[in-house]
């Protein structure tokens, strides 16, 4: 098929999409929920000769751009480079509104996710320098994934800096102790990915100490780490690489010079001699270089991956990066400018006449989070028996300017000689929403309905509390605001002892005048002897 005929991409859980929101049943148990429950999955081992593979690209390589290269025929998908100090803080969250796995930094945001439709051909990439880190990342998301592998070639400064991607192809026994660890820790396949060195001799004396290590591939990117995609790409040393190992060697590099469309991949395949081929910038600018059939319409192309972008909660700045890098010189159009100014997923949906297919799949997403959400608070209050609840929610325009009900709670537990208010709060993963929990004297108090920030929910508890204790919180219909009476006094006190120590300074400043005078009339009837 030609670059202008129409292109059809088969996506499954679109087709649910006509479903009304009311009609979504409970989310069935996915593979996702079986690894949490402990059940055993047999993963068949992951080949990596013959295969077309989607390359590891900072900011591209997320959910929605790998499954639309699975969609399209890549065999195997690689992630972004993901730095093994944030991983390592991750907690892995299974997410049943979006059916994913989660992977979530201490800030609450999603560092990683995956889904099962990926789950046999996703290659986790971390940037690592350290053994032992590395093999606790490897740990944390083998069981998501279907391979590991560790960035040896990224010459960017934010990855050569910590002693990661391209640094450590100058050390080499750092390079064999990371993928040594690696190999005997799990149960996976690791890979690393690395640039060809000055020299051919170094080059491949560096590959044959790799292939020791045990690992299942070697990617290899035909650049010294010094040259850019405008050099030339090194077919040669590529070449003489893949007969100087055993073990499957990927070739990557050749976007510029050879990956226009299909047919171009076997071409690269053939001048390098590599058993794979690993496709960056040409996939990045159309995930259809993988489909034999041929490119697809651009429009078509960004309209598929916006559908996944959607369905898998993708940050608006993350799908709004990839789909400018795919329109490239269309920037400059009416449609590029649309997009550059969109501010949201939704916006983005608009540019491209997806308005109403954002309007039904969020519609979906947030019915099931509903249902999860009701179904979870019903487990908690069955739960939580020693909490006292309400229903409650804080509102700021019924209370003064700066005054809240914590402010108020504060104030009484410091009259009572209590231990002051201690809050724990915590973020629903389902729907990002907030409940906090405020201990006083011992009792714990929260509301029942979750709050949109962490401040309101703890604004929420402390009037849960009040409330129970039949004491004021501080609103405008409650007469008499003794916290505004106090605040008045304090600001009065503040601005009578100001004006204490004005008075203080300018009597100050005279009598330091006056000394300076006098001493001065003294010192000029002085006669010098």
């Amino acid at each position: 098929m030609r670059s202008g005929s129409r292109c059809r991409v088969p996506i499954g859980w679109l087709q649910q999409c006509s479903v009304r929101a009311s009609e979504v049943p409970l989310a069935r148990i996915s593979w996702a929920e079986h690894t949490t429950k402990g059940m055993t999955v047999n993963t068949p081992a992951l080949c990596f000769r013959s295969k077309k593979i989607l390359a590891p690209m900072v900011r591209v390589g997320t959910l929605p751009m790998r499954l639309l290269a699975l969609d399209f025929g890549a065999d195997i998908v690689y992630c972004e480079e993901l730095i093994d100090i944030k991983m390592v803080q991750c907690k892995r969250v299974v997410n049943e509104v979006l059916e994913t796995v989660d992977f979530v930094a201490p800030n609450e945001r999603v560092v990683f996710r995956t889904c099962v439709r990926e789950r046999d051909c996703v290659v986790f990439q971390m940037g690592s320098a350290d053994a032992e880190r590395a093999l606790a990342v490897a740990k944390l998301v083998e069981n998501d994934v279907a391979g590991i592998d560790v960035n040896m070639g990224c010459p960017k400064e934010y990855s050569t800096k910590g002693g990661m991607g391209a640094a450590l192809l100058s050390d080499p026994d750092k390079i064999e102790s990371i993928l040594s660890t690696l190999v005997k820790g799990i149960c996976k396949p690791v890979t690393c990915k690395i640039r060809i060195l000055p020299s051919l001799k170094d080059t491949l004396s560096l590959v044959k100490r790799i292939e020791k290590t045990g690992v299942a591939a070697i990617a290899v990117h035909g650049r010294k780490k010094e040259e850019r995609p405008q050099h030339p790409v090194h077919c040669e040393v590529i070449k003489a690489i893949s007969e100087a190992v055993s073990v499957p060697v990927i070739a990557n590099g050749g976007s510029h010079d050879f990956i226009k469309e299909y047919t171009d991949i076997e071409a690269f395949q053939q001048a390098t001699g590599a058993s794979s081929v690993m496709i960056a910038r040409a996939a990045m600018w159309n995930p259809s270089i993988f489909r034999r059939e041929g490119l697809c319409p651009l429009k078509e192309v960004m309209q598929e991956y916006i559908k996944y972008a959607v369905r898998y909660d993708n940050h608006y700045t993350n799908t709004k990066y990839c789909l400018c890098q795919m329109l490239r010189e269309q920037l400059e159009t009416t449609e590029g400018k649309k997009l550059h100014a969109a501010q949201s997923t939704q916006e983005i949906c608009e540019v491209f006449e997806m308005g109403s297919f954002y309007e039904e799949t969020t519609a979906i997403l947030e019915a099931k989070a509903s249902l999860k959400a009701k179904t979870q608070d019903e487990d908690e209050q069955m739960e939580d028996t020693d909490v006292i609840k309400m229903a409650v929610r804080f509102d700021k325009r019924e209370y003064p300017p700066q005054i809240t009900p914590k402010m108020y709670l504060l104030e009484w537990c410091r009259k009572a000689k209590h231990p002051q208010p201690v809050y724990d709060t915590v973020q629903r993963p389902l729907d990002k929403l907030f409940c906090s929990v405020v201990t006083v004297a011992e009792q714990k108090y929260r509301s029942t309905l979750w709050d949109k920030s962490k401040k309101l929910a703890e604004q929420a508890a402390a009037i849960v509390c009040l409330r129970s204790l039949g004491l004021p919180e501080g609103k405008l219909n409650e007469g008499e605001n003794h916290l505004i009476n106090k605040r008045k006094r304090e600001n009065q006190e503040f601005l009578n002892n100001k004006e204490h120590e004005d008075d203080l300074l300018v009597e100050a400043s005279h009598k330091r005048a006056h000394f300076t005078e006098g001493a001065s009339d003294s010192s000029s009837s002085e006669v010098p002897r």
